[in-house]
């Protein structure tokens, strides 16, 4: 389908971004095709304020790049502009692709690196509500999907049959957690039921764009449904077995965890940016961590162990992997007033950050493990205070 369905939408109350204008209105008046694209049409016309503006264009970067000194071409797979203003803000500028010849039905994409036209753009996207143009001169949308159906249905839903295109790239899945999660609308039926019977294919996608895509479930605001759904569909049970069988095994203890994931909400949406991506692992796995701890004396061990096999299943940074372990090692002394050195180190506010969500949460504290010093010392007292208590021979007489 080559034409599209046109709808008209003006945003005439500057929401749209000037330099993201802009730059469209540069590009047409060359003679190329340009639209606004993706999430910053989906987030306008949900009523939602856009993270960012892209941009999608007939262009090719070097005719983009000769038409703004203010850019630079990036990337190696498939190269792309980035047009840059002041504060930082960048208009990232790409040029319309397709889905690359090769492709077999189900399989892992390995290469997406071909020209087209904006057709082709749109019906490469993942979800019909992401492949959504907005064209500023004319002030209309521009649906070749059936996304502005969906829109106005707050539905997520897949271009093409969802089964294939979640193991064309299971990283999908999350992403479908995280749109429903993040601008509260609904997954379709479909889209649910493949979600479930490719969970497993999760286990083949990239390792750092798993952990990625997890960190960014825990920065949107909406970090309680997101892992719910993902907790529900069975998407935990492969990335996350450990909190999956936690939250499992213990009703009480699970809401411990669900609150802690709307103390990071609530906070996410006061600050008005996340949270520390070491506070969000650290609330993330603290709880099963703790537990894994409970009563062992070398904690930095129980920690260790827990957290390896995580660490190699998502690729976590050691950076991060090893703040974390050092706050559910020192939790037990953060919690009873103890940091001692540990407070001169710039890992003690984040770990005051992440045991504050969880005070928040009602978690009661952690008491430390004795050691076996203080076990000694314990059952020398408790002997003592039995001897003393025994009476002595022959008092009992008269």
């Amino acid at each position: 389908m080559k034409r599209p369905e046109l709808y008209p939408a003006d945003f005439d109350d500057g929401r749209i971004d000037a330099d993201a204008e802009k730059v469209v209105r540069r590009l047409t008046r060359h003679g190329h095709e340009a639209y606004l694209v993706g999430g910053c049409v989906r987030d306008l016309l949900l009523g939602h304020k856009p993270k960012d503006f892209d941009v999608a264009t007939s262009a090719r970067p070097e005719d983009v790049r000769a038409l703004f000194r203010n850019s630079r071409i990036i990337g190696r797979r498939f190269r792309l502009v980035h047009v840059l203003f002041s504060a930082g803000k960048v208009i990232e500028t790409a040029t319309f692709r397709r889905d690359p010849d090769q492709r077999s039905a189900g399989a892992l994409i390995r290469f997406d690196n071909a020209f087209g036209e904006a057709h082709e753009d749109a019906r490469r996207r993942d979800f019909t509500i992401n492949a959504l143009f907005y064209d500023v001169e004319r002030s209309q949308v521009l649906d070749w999907t059936g996304g502005m159906r969906d829109i106005e249905r707050r539905t997520v839903r897949t271009i093409g049959e969802p089964d294939v295109r979640f193991r064309e790239d299971p990283v999908r899945i999350l992403r479908a957690i995280k749109f429903a999660a993040r601008l509260d609308i609904g997954l379709h039926p479909s889209v649910y039921d493949a979600a479930v019977q490719c969970r497993g294919a999760l286990a083949m996608a990239a390792r750092p764009r798993l952990f990625e895509e997890l960190l960014r479930l825990l920065r949107g605001g909406a970090s309680h449904r997101s892992f719910w759904l993902a907790w529900e569909m069975g998407v935990l049970d492969v990335l996350l077995p450990e909190l999956s069988a936690y939250l499992s095994d213990d009703e009480a203890a699970a809401r411990i965890v669900w609150r802690t994931f709307s103390a990071i909400d609530r906070e996410t949406k006061s600050r008005g940016a996340p949270l520390d991506d070491i506070v969000l692992c650290t609330a993330l796995l603290l709880e099963p961590m703790l537990e894994a701890c409970d009563g062992d004396a070398d904690r930095v061990s129980a920690a260790y162990d827990f957290l390896e096999p995580v660490v190699d299943r998502l690729n976590v940074p050691r950076r991060i992997a090893e703040a974390v372990r050092r706050i559910a090692a020192m939790a037990p002394r953060l919690e009873a007033g103890r940091a001692g050195r540990f407070a001169r180190t710039e890992l003690y506010p984040l770990a005051m950050q992440a045991l504050e969500l969880r005070a928040e949460a009602g978690a009661t504290p952690t008491l430390p493990a004795p050691t076996p010093k203080k076990k000694a010392k314990a059952k020398a007292k408790k002997k003592r205070a039995k001897s003393d208590a025994a009476p002595t021979k022959g008092t009992d007489r008269i």
